[in-house]
């Protein structure tokens, strides 16, 4: 099958705009037309609006060409993909396709993202030849993190079309693809909607609060922290209410009831401008426009706000005790509690429903929960939360360790401890898996990627090491309270030791014999960023959030991380100047820069352009052994540690420290900042030379580990490290 190389985009409203920022994302020339220049340039300009960043990168717009349907329309003349995401109406679908149909490839592939009109309908206004390579392909908003796309092909829809679509959807898009068929709502709508309108109606009801739902159906039932309500303001009450009458229109009563007949109470939000985050006021609101403002719920029976009433269900508080999230969804079913009680009206009745309609919406019972598994961020699908009804026994869904689906289930584990495994993966690959708390990074981590080094360099057995995980996390840095507790001792000698062992097992990483891919994704900090630093090649998550973010704790990156960037910063100057590159790390350290997705790390430094960007997460481990082998067969040749590195010396150290002293002058930043940033400054300038010299890796290593111990001295410092422990936030003191 032929690549996807362009793709048209018809539409540049929040929807349209979206996709083709994803199709850029993903690498193709993109086009994006609306009924005139002027809507598709102001769609091109929301996009840089939008929360969460619809792009991987800041110029990822300025890449997609604009135009109108009239003036512009032979933009669609090499069009490999053109997707329709106009209004949701079937003549104005149908007679923008029709008009556009000379103009389209013979190759092409033509798609709606329609979620609310049949597929074969719109199909009806379209030439014979086209609608062979005719499809729905209904995207989930925002595009670029929700991974669901369900494809909807029609009985005309050729199945090499579809398996295109398919394996582009996954390998390029990053999707998980479900086949839908053309039914109203399609699966994930159809029993998503059917679901919040359960909900919504027993709160209209006065039986449960909005607080109760919130707490009830969000990480309790294995799904987003946004639970239900904060999700419908983020979704939008107005779409939710448009998509909630058209399924209604459209099905009508269904064994005595209309299941889609929203309660009054979206009408009455509606009528009062309450639409969600967008208003600014949905089912909650801020107390004023002060950002850092206290939340306030809606008591929907005076449609006034009010703060919120703590959630006392004591089900809750057991159920939080079970990590098996099948466990616990089956715990709050059978709970007796007003906790319970929800679950199975709203749970249980929607699984019930799909059981009623799964013929009618999809092909398989697996189907229907990997669509809500993907669609809604839910851990546990609406078959897999009732096994009995799935015809599975009730224990045949045990949790899945780590990684499971993501290629980690068929590896054998030759070592484990609590904080990492050592795994083969197959074909002489050997793989470091983290699977601590967080993945934080402690002696377990450091005794196993240890213990994987010498397994490729002291045995027959292995080519080739792979660091990866499972993880939704590959890692959030070095286990801080470790640090923060020996530190507050006064133990030094403890502190040193454990930065001589991460730098230890870094520098093992990088001079290893044998080829050593690292696969982040997820959050990728501090000592998880400088394991990915040391890697022969880096094959990351397209999703991958990765940073040196140690200034925030009071400290400088000291497993490697400061010397490998002040090393990219030389090797990407060459021949030139090398300041402003040392300058440009400087300021990526100091101010804890973390990267929004694999291509922006790039940017930034911390990949290099030779590394590798997988889009679709659940293909990352196989992505990084095929690189492993790759290298190895390919005739490795291992890195040594560098004895010349080219350093600036005084003359580095005194450029950057006045731009310290002028950020500080300016009050950009504090006082203990400027000491951060003074002990970045001088590994950066390597040190007390006397002059631009070289010096070797090791001499910046120790500079490194110096200026961590002294800074672990600081009681400001301290303080830093202990409210990140307790708060999860950056202290600027």
């Amino acid at each position: 099958m032929s690549p996807f190389r362009t793709a048209a985009v018809l539409g540049a409203g929040t929807m349209g705009a979206q996709i083709a920022a994803h199709f850029a994302n993903a690498g193709l020339n993109v086009r994006l037309l609306d009924v005139s220049r002027e809507a598709a340039v102001e769609g091109l300009k929301r996009l840089r609006t939008l929360k969460p960043d619809p792009c991987f990168t800041p110029g990822v717009p300025a890449g997609i060409r604009t135009g109108s349907f009239k003036e512009d329309a032979a933009l669609v003349g090499d069009a490999d993909w053109i997707v329709e995401a106009v209004v949701e109406s079937l003549p104005v679908k149908q007679a923008l396709l029709s008009g556009l149909a000379p103009l389209i490839p013979r190759h092409a592939v033509v798609s709606t993202n329609t979620s609310g009109i049949p597929i074969a309908a719109i199909a009806e206004g379209l030439p014979t030849v086209l609608r062979p390579r005719w499809l729905g392909t209904h995207f989930f908003n925002p595009p670029r993190y929700l991974r669901l796309l369900e494809l909807i092909p029609t009985p005309e829809t050729d199945v090499s079309v579809l398996e295109r679509v398919r394996d582009f959807a996954d390998r390029r898009l990053g999707k998980g693809v479900v086949i839908a068929k053309d039914s109203p709502g399609f699966i994930a709508n159809r029993l998503g909607i059917f679901s919040a309108l359960r909900t919504l109606e027993l709160v209209a009801a006065g039986e449960f609060t909005i607080e109760e739902v919130d707490a009830i159906s969000g990480p309790a039932l294995g799904r987003p922290k946004s639970a239900t309500f904060r999700t419908m303001d983020i979704a939008g009450i107005d779409i939710l209410a448009k998509v909630a009458a058209d399924l209604d229109a459209r099905l009508g009563e269904h064994h005595g009831s209309r299941p889609y007949a929203a309660p009054p109470l979206l009408a009455a939000m509606l009528q009062r401008g309450l639409l969600g985050a967008k208003a600014g006021q949905g089912f909650y609101k801020r107390a004023s426009a002060d950002p850092g403002s206290p939340i306030l719920v809606l008591d929907h029976k005076t449609m006034e706000y009010r703060e919120p009433v703590p959630v006392k269900l004591p089900a809750l508080e057991a159920a939080g005790a079970i990590s098996d999230p099948y466990a616990r969804v089956q715990h709050l079913l059978a709970d007796q509690s007003r906790a319970g009680d929800f679950v199975r009206r709203t749970l249980g009745a929607t699984t019930a429903y799909a059981e009623q309609t799964a013929g009618d919406i999809a092909h398989s019972r697996d189907d229907i929960d990997r669509a809500m598994q993907l669609g809604f961020g839910w851990e546990v699908g609406l078959f897999d939360a009732t096994p009995a009804l799935k015809g599975r026994p009730t224990d045949d869904r045990r949790p899945a360790p780590a990684g499971v689906g993501r290629g980690f289930s068929s590896g054998a584990r030759l070592q484990t401890n609590a904080g990492a495994s050592l795994v083969d993966i197959g074909d002489g690959v050997l793989c470091v898996e983290f699977h601590s708390k967080l993945n934080t990074l402690g002696g377990d981590a450091i005794a196993m990627i240890n213990a994987g080094v010498k397994e490729v360099e002291a045995t027959k057995n292995f080519i080739a090491l792979v660091v990866a995980n499972g993880a939704d996390n590959f890692s959030a840095g070095a286990n801080l309270m470790l640090v923060l507790l020996e530190a507050q001792e006064g133990n030094w000698d403890e502190v040193d030791a454990m930065v001589r062992a991460f730098q230890s097992a870094t520098m093992a990483l990088k001079t290893c014999v044998g080829p050593v891919v690292v696969a982040p994704a997820g959050l990728t900090l501090g000592g998880g960023c400088e394991i990915s630093l040391h890697a022969s090649h880096v094959r990351a998550a397209a999703e991958t959030y990765i940073g040196l973010v140690e200034a925030g704790v009071g400290l400088i990156p000291a497993g490697g991380g400061t010397k490998e960037m002040l090393l990219r910063a030389v090797d990407r100057a060459g021949t030139a100047e090398a300041f402003p590159f040392i300058q440009a790390a400087f300021e990526t350290i100091g101010f804890g820069k973390v990267s929004t997705s694999a291509p922006d790390a790039q940017r930034l430094g911390y990949l290099r352009e030779s590394d590798a960007i997988t889009m679709n997460r659940d293909r990352l481990l196989e992505d990084a052994k095929r690189d492993a082998l790759a290298l190895a067969e390919a005739g490795y040749r291992p890195t040594t540690a560098r004895t010349a590195v080219p350093v600036g010396g005084p003359d580095v150290y005194a450029t950057l420290d006045l731009g310290i002293h002028l950020a500080h002058r300016a009050g950009r930043i504090t006082d203990h900042e400027t000491i951060i940033g003074r002990r970045v400054a001088r590994v950066l300038a390597g040190g007390d030379v006397p002059h631009r010299t070289t010096v070797s890796e090791q001499t910046l290593l120790d500079l490194e580990r110096e200026g961590f111990l002294s800074l672990c001295g600081e009681r400001k410092t301290l303080e830093r490290m202990a409210h990140t422990l307790k708060t999860g936030k950056t202290l600027r003191n």
